[in-house]
């Protein structure tokens, strides 16, 4: 491996699938992930997701990302919370969410590492 290794997120283009109609709250939210890069030897996987707008639910894996673009609003049941270009979020494994996309929404997220 090279010493250091330069990622351009500018250059990541991600495909995007029809989310599955079981996951679907509203809308017909596109999402898409490619992984970028793993660090060898943690499990830790770092990569770029987008979704379209639209509102799918979700189980969280253990996960801190960057919003890179878009808006959003995650919903806990309890709470919920606006995210938007510029916030670091972590998520914890096992929280079940419904993602509310205003803006097509674009992250960083790293996920994975020691259980």
């Amino acid at each position: 491996m090279e010493p250091v290794a330069v990622y351009r997120l500018a250059d990541v283009t991600v495909d995007h699938e029809p989310s599955h109609p079981d996951e679907v709250v509203a809308g017909e939210p596109t999402t898409g992930a490619v992984t970028v890069t793993t660090l060898d030897g943690l499990g830790v996987e770092i990569g770029v997701w987008e979704m379209s707008t639209g509102a799918v639910r979700d189980v969280e894996a253990e996960e801190a990302f960057l919003v890179l673009s878009g808006r959003a609003t995650i919903e806990t049941g309890a709470s919920s919370v606006t995210v938007q270009r510029g916030d670091v979020v972590r998520l914890a494994e096992g929280t079940k969410t419904v993602w509310t996309v205003t803006e097509p929404l674009r992250k960083l997220y790293i996920t994975g590492g020691p259980s």
